[in-house]
Formats: C-alpha cells, sequence, structure tokens
C-alpha cells in the first residue's frame, strides 16, 4: 500500500503540488488524469522518491519512506520517451535489472522469458531496438519495467509518442498486464477517453492539486465539481447559467424546464447547469428535451461523427453528433438536450445535483 499524507511541493517558492491525500493499494491500476502542468509528473517524482515533498508523509507498507533514495525504493518507471538500449537485443534489454542486481542466470533466464510472453515479445528476443516497431519498443521498455517485479510502477504518459493503431493495441492489453502483475500500477495521461478504457481508479489533477479520486466510471459520472467536470471531459465539458424556481429551471429569455428528481431537493437560487457534448442532439428524439437556438461557429467533419462548435449567448458550446452533417457556418440553429443529462453546479462551483441518467447507469 502506498499512502500519500498532506504531500505538499514547493520549489523555489513556486507550488506544484497542493496538499494531497491518497491512498493506492496493491493491485490496483490508478489514472493520474489532468491538463499538461497540471502536477502529474511532479506528483510520480513524489511517489518515487526523486523528488522530496515540503511537507507531508510518504509510507509503503506502513513504513515512512520520505528520505529513501530511489534506488532503494521498490519502484519502476516508464516514460513518455521510451528508452531501450540500442546496442542490447530486447533480451538483454529486459535483463538488466535483474542483472544490476547480480540475480542468478537460471532465475534471471526464467523471469526474462515470463515477462517477454506476457508482453507478446517472445518471437523478438533475438532482436535489437532499431529492428522494432514503436510499439514494440514500448512493450520493451514495459517489459524491462515489470520484470524488476517492483511494488510500485509509475508510467508518465507512456503511449503519448506512438501512433493510434499501436496506442489503441495496448490499451486494450494494459489491463490484463496490469491484473497479472500484482504491483500498484500509476498511469499519468491527458486525455479523459484513456482513463475510462484503462478501467481503474482515477485522480483528476488540475493546477497542483488531486480535485477527486475514485473508480474512474464512478469519477466520470458524479464530477465533485466544475473543474473535475472539466477535466474528465473531451470534447470540454458545456456550461451556462441558470435559475430554480420552484420545480422549474429557468434561464435565457424565459426558457425553462421541469426540475429532475435529483434537482427537486435544491433550494431556489443562482446555479450553473452543465452537459456533456455528446448529449446536445440536432433533433427532439426525447419527449421534455429542451431546444436551444444557437450559432453555429465551425463543424469539424472526423468521418463517424460531426463536431458543433456552437455559441449560446455568452457561451460557447460543443456538440457531438453522430454520422456527416454538412451545416453552414454563421447559421442559426436549434439544438436538443435532455434535462436528465444536465448537472447542477453551485456558486462557488461543488457538485449540486448529479444528472439522472448517472444515477441509473
Amino acid at each position: 500500500m502506498l499512502e500519500l499524507d498532506g504531500i505538499e511541493l514547493v520549489l523555489d517558492g513556486q507550488t506544484f503540488l497542493s496538499r494531497t491525500d491518497l491512498v493506492l493499494e496493491r493491485g490496483t491500476l490508478n489514472v493520474l488524469l489532468g491538463p499538461t502542468l497540471a502536477g502529474k509528473t511532479s506528483l510520480m517524482r513524489v511517489m518515487a522518491g526523486l523528488d522530496v515533498p515540503t511537507r507531508g508523509e510518504i509510507r509503503w507498507n506502513g513504513k515512512r519512506v520520505n528520505g529513501d533514495r530511489v534506488q532503494s525504493r521498490d519502484v519502476a518507471m516508464v516514460y513518455q520517451q521510451f528508452i531501450n538500449y540500442p546496442a542490447m537485443t530486447v533480451y538483454d534489454n529486459i535483463a538488466s535489472p535483474l542483472r544490476i542486481k547480480g540475480r542468478p542466470a537460471a532465475e534471471i533466464d526464467r523471469k526474462t522469458r515470463a515477462v517477454a510472453e506476457l508482453m507478446k515479445l517472445t518471437p523478438l528476443l533475438d532482436r535489437r531496438p532499431q529492428n522494432l516497431s514503436g510499439g514494440q519498443q514500448q512493450r520493451c521498455a514495459l517489459a524491462r519495467a515489470l520484470v524488476k517485479e517492483a511494488g510500485l510502477v509509475l508510467l508518465d504518459e507512456p503511449l503519448a509518442n506512438l501512433d493510434y493503431k499501436l496506442r489503441e493495441e495496448l490499451r486494450e492489453e494494459m489491463p490484463r498486464i496490469f491484473e497479472q502483475s500484482g504491483a500498484i500500477f500509476v498511469y499519468a495521461t491527458t486525455e479523459p477517453e484513456e482513463a475510462l478504457l484503462l478501467n481503474g481508479n482515477t485522480a483528476t489533477m488540475w493546477q497542483g492539486r488531486v480535485t477527486q479520486f475514485g473508480r474512474s466510471t464512478q469519477v466520470y459520472r458524479n464530477p465533485v465539481d466544475v473543474t473535475t467536470a472539466r477535466v474528465f471531459s473531451d470534447p470540454p465539458f458545456n456550461f451556462w447559467q441558470v435559475e430554480k424556481r420552484g420545480n422549474r429551471i429557468v434561464f435565457g429569455e424565459g426558457q425553462s424546464f421541469a426540475t429532475t428528481a435529483p434537482m427537486a431537493a435544491l433550494p431556489d437560487g443562482p446555479y450553473q447547469a452543465g452537459f456533456r457534448a455528446a448529449h446536445l442532439e440536432l433533433h427532439q428524439h426525447r419527449a421534455g428535451a429542451v431546444a436551444f437556438t444557437c450559432r453555429l461557429i465551425v463543424t469539424e467533419i472526423t468521418g463517424s461523427e460531426t463536431f458543433l462548435h456552437l455559441e449560446h449567448g455568452a457561451d460557447r458550446w460543443v456538440g457531438v453528433v453522430h454520422g456527416v452533417h454538412d451545416l453552414a457556418p454563421e447559421s442559426l440553429m436549434s439544438v436538443w438536450l435532455d434535462p436528465a443529462h444536465c448537472y447542477l453546479f453551485g456558486p462557488e462551483g461543488g457538485l449540486c445535483a448529479t444528472a439522472a441518467y448517472a444515477m441509473r447507469n
């Protein structure tokens, strides 16, 4: 078990990590999700012992390890810029951590071949890195980390430099690899989709602090505040100002919709409503859906989907609709939203009411 208790990191007067409390259990996959400069790498460096926290305590299996050297910690790391020794074969690259530890030759061979089989590298053991594809090279780097049998494996955006096909291939394999290892895995990414695909726990990060931690699906469905909703949404989460009056949510020039069950008990007053891009529709498919008149700024067609960049009063929205839609920029258009997909956030940004669909799913 890895425990971070009140960890802070301040270097040269700049705060890289605000107070952080996390408990990571053995055999779990834990995603650090946030944009660039959110603090993901800083938190990993503290976990690894590369940086000593300014305040707080790090405990590994109950023992305080703040001052322990990196070499004495039970940690392995894989970076975005994966590194293999070019003069060595795949076999020797994987075996190198065991040789450094002075393990017996028979043990080195057994463990190297076992990890190579796990990473589907067995047919490639005699090759050198320059004769491997990008995905195979990253597998080799991951295998070298796994063969150490470290209790904590830190993966800092390990797939960011691979092409789409290779990323998808490794994303599919990683949950199986993590499950078989039994270590604590910490995986940093900027992509919400990746956090959901890996299907573990997620800590959302923003400006050096963890805003929420829990099962990835639960954090996604029930963000505790506006910041977490933004971090865990791509395309961006959409917002607009509303007011609750009795059993109605009122906005714009007299528009309103009936409160859903999660909203009904809230006191009257101003709120910030939010919804995800995928929940905007071009037609009214459900009774009770609300129409919004927006100005279309531009469309982006990806093939199977069309991204709509919209202006709704002073707010900028993004919608994602299925299919290819040839729509005229700068035109006024109607889009539809089912209120069951709305979240309400209070004046301070905290979640007040969860979308009804999230409670059902």
